[in-house]
């Protein structure tokens, strides 16, 4: 064996875990704050949470990222303790079993890139970390590793081998408890049928203190203004929070959830000087932004029907729709419109009213929107902001005016 071979798997593997582990910290954090930002959610294409939050993200319930825990750690076993004397046979063979592994992997690795890359239209920064360091072993394990006829002739005395050693058998048992452990005991999301309603998370709104509060109110005096978001403001309101919104983004279904109450506060406190709307920015084809969200036009198309028939309706199919947002599909958006609005006339009424869709593509385009949700307060832009800062931006913004 290479000298270097044995060195290169560990490293590969030890990536590879040490990235799934991150993965799988993020998704947990995911799961207990909606409002958790993690460190590689770095734009609307290159997030994390988009990947983790979406059907790929999780087998059964179970996160996609344990999977490859369980497996680099494996291969950290065959490399570590199989491959302890590099010149061996035995450890040769130890190469041959990560080789076979690493063909597993492989399979995987090209399963959820194609997913990510071309399904979600996402790329997920420890993801890609795995897939290469997978890559990695495939090359390496594959230079090193026996025949397969020499590899199986040798399977009934491997496993010999191995019951008979009490360290391998620890190291085996440790494995294995720790893998059903982990898989066993980390939390679920629900899984839900489609067209049921997901639980709306509880987001608490931090108050801030004086201090924070000071540095909040520098930094909102020292944004500069979109002049054209300012212009949209209606006469008399002191402050005008707009949302460039996708029906189908993980992202606005949380802020939207973190935030309505906020804004329906302000709505009933200050009914005259406060005004929050929602602009459409579907990042589809068919809308004028070229990703992935296969319904985004469609959602935002029946709301907009929903609110010319009714304003609240409007807002109750909102609410609906962001429920429901991993079991989009054209029927149960149409089935929304008319159990929400009564309104039947989606294909009809289709063509006229996502020319207005595109109209606000077209607005957010031209103010420098190129991902969902953007917020603009009182034409400041803004990405997403913890609850208790957007309350208190709002408050301040009120009594400045």
């Amino acid at each position: 064996m290479s000298k270097y071979g044995r060195p290169a798997l560990l490293i590969l593997a030890l990536v590879a875990f040490a990235a799934s582990v991150a993965s799988l910290y993020v998704h947990y954090q995911l799961i207990k704050d909606p409002t958790y930002e993690s460190f590689c959610d770095v734009s609307e294409k290159v997030s994390c949470e988009a990947v983790y939050k979406s059907a790929y993200g999780t087998v059964a319930g179970v996160p996609v990222a344990a999977g490859g825990v369980v497996w680099s750690a494996l291969v950290l076993l065959f490399a570590g303790y199989g491959m302890r004397a590099p010149r061996s046979e035995s450890a040769g063979r130890a190469a041959g079993y990560t080789f076979l592994l690493s063909v597993i992997g492989l399979a995987s690795v090209f399963y959820f890139a194609y997913a990510s890359f071309f399904v979600l239209g996402k790329a997920c920064p420890l993801c890609m970390a795995v897939y290469v360091s997978v890559v990695g072993i495939f090359l390496v394990s594959s230079s090193l590793a026996p025949s397969l006829g020499s590899l199986l002739s040798h399977v009934g005395n491997d496993i010999g081998s191995l019951v008979g050693s009490p360290s391998a058998m620890g190291l085996g048992a440790l494995w294995l408890l720790g893998s059903l452990a982990l898989v066993a005991l980390f939390p679920r999301e629900a899984i839900l049928e489609a067209g049921t309603p997901a639980p709306a998370p509880v987001v608490p709104v931090e108050a801030l203190d004086p201090a924070q509060l000071d540095e909040w109110h520098k930094w909102i005096d020292a944004q500069p203004r979109v002049p054209q978001v300012v212009a949209l403001t209606p006469p008399g309101v002191k402050v005008f929070v707009v949302k460039f919104n996708d029906y189908q983004c993980p992202a606005c279904r949380m802020t939207y959830f973190a935030y309505k109450d906020i804004f329906a506060k302000y709505e009933a406190s200050n009914p005259q000087d406060f005004r929050f709307e929602t602009r459409d920015f579907p990042l589809n084809t068919k809308c004028g932004v070229g990703m992935a969200h296969a319904y985004a036009c469609e959602a935002a198309v029946a709301v907009r029907l929903a609110k010319a028939k009714d304003p609240e309706k409007g807002k109750q199919l909102e609410n609906w729709l962001f429920e429901r947002q991993d079991s989009f599909s054209v029927d149960l958006i149409k089935r929304g419109l008319s159990e929400i609005a009564q309104v039947n006339s989606f294909d009809a009424d289709y063509p006229k009213t996502i020319e207005a869709v595109r109209a606000d593509v077209k607005l957010g385009t031209s103010v420098g929107v190129n991902g969902t949700p953007t917020f603009f307060v009182n034409g400041i832009r803004v990405n997403s902001l913890r609850p208790g800062y957007l309350d208190a931006a709002i408050a301040y913004l009120l009594t400045k005016s």
